[in-house]
């Protein structure tokens, strides 16, 4: 030690709320992140708040303590967090859960919810007039149910202002790690997700989770198969014809047969599936770009170009770039047509 004490640094305050229900992931996937960030060089302090400060049983029946009780904390919050449970009803029914939520709100410098975290969220008129996501399932019923709220169904995580709202259970890690981006620099978050072997940002939006699953479920056993072929090798041949025959139809029996099931041409589906490879490749790897083209199907860097400025409007090159940080992948958004 060379005598000289290193300088002053407040803790970043996250306050995570729980309840009854809570999805575990919800809660111990963002603060997982929070926790290994900090051994990274982040400065986090870390608290749990509930009604009362009581124990909470989650979904998975562990139960959590909390370390402050909602209507009791004062002081300034940096970042407040609202995780979900699957019945949403009973959250936003909770008269003093949402109380809660509201006078902490008050005094956060932003809020975020994961999941069906948005329900609560909502229901303190947060995201009234703002944009928000939740879980792909669920978005539907959070435009239903709260109509003043901008529901975007396919971004894993969005921001509005102070307001940060994410998907599916574990895009609150994903939320997390652009968090911590913001606040310490894109060489601790990188660091923080290399350590809990995550993506630095998620490949592109819920839509694409995956193509097989945008797809319509056919109850034609040939229109099965023919999906799930695709889906097991994008890089075979998978024109018409080829398609056709190995299922033992007719062209135009399969492009009938096909968009009346999938709800899409055979073409379209066969590229949605190549694209999705090929932004996997993009995203976790460094080969060049005629290596990505041959091992997602395209066959040809011209034509995983042209594919990426039609479905993107970027090329690969940039489409790659943007999922350095997750400052800049947030805007990606990948949506199936």
């Amino acid at each position: 030690m060379d005598g000289r004490s290193r300088p002053h640094r407040r803790p970043h305050l996250v306050v995570m709320v729980l309840f009854d229900c809570v999805q575990l992931l919800d809660v111990t996937g963002p603060l997982e992140v929070f926790a290994a960030a900090n051994d990274q060089g982040a400065c986090y302090r870390l608290l749990t708040a509930s009604c009362g400060g009581r124990e909470v049983v989650t979904t998975a029946g562990a139960r959590l303590a909390a370390d402050t009780a909602l209507e009791e904390f004062t002081g300034t919050i940096d970042t407040l967090i609202i995780p979900g449970r699957s019945d949403w009803r009973r959250a936003v029914s909770d008269t003093p859960l949402i109380a809660g939520i509201s006078r902490l709100a008050g005094f956060s410098r932003r809020v975020a919810s994961v999941c069906a975290g948005a329900f609560p969220l909502a229901a303190t008129g947060l995201l009234d007039g703002r944009r928000a996501a939740t879980h792909w399932c669920l978005a539907g019923e959070l435009a239903e149910y709260f109509p003043h709220v901008q529901v975007d169904a396919d971004s894993i995580f969005v921001r509005d202002g102070k307001v940060i709202s994410s998907a599916g259970v574990t895009s609150g890690i994903d939320l997390a790690l652009s968090l911590v981006e913001e606040d310490f620099g894109p060489k601790v978050a990188r660091a923080a997700a290399k350590y809990l072997v995550v993506f630095m940002a998620r490949p592109g939006g819920q839509s694409q989770f995956s193509a097989r699953q945008a797809a319509r479920q056919p109850r034609h056993q040939t229109v099965r198969q023919v999906l799930d072929d695709v889906t097991a090798d994008p890089t075979a041949d998978h024109g018409l014809e080829a398609v056709a025959g190995r299922v033992g139809v007719s062209v135009r029996q399969l492009t009938r047969l096909f968009r009346a099931e999938a709800g899409m041409t055979v073409t379209r589906f066969v590229e949605q599936i190549r694209l999705e490879a090929a932004q996997g490749l993009l995203e976790s790897g460094t080969d060049p770009l005629d290596v990505v083209a041959r091992r997602s199907g395209f066959g040809s860097e011209e034509t995983l170009r042209r594919a990426f400025q039609r479905e993107h409007g970027i090329t690969p090159g940039a489409y790659r770039a943007r999922f350095r940080t997750t400052l800049t992948a947030r805007s990606v958004l990948a949506k199936v047509r």
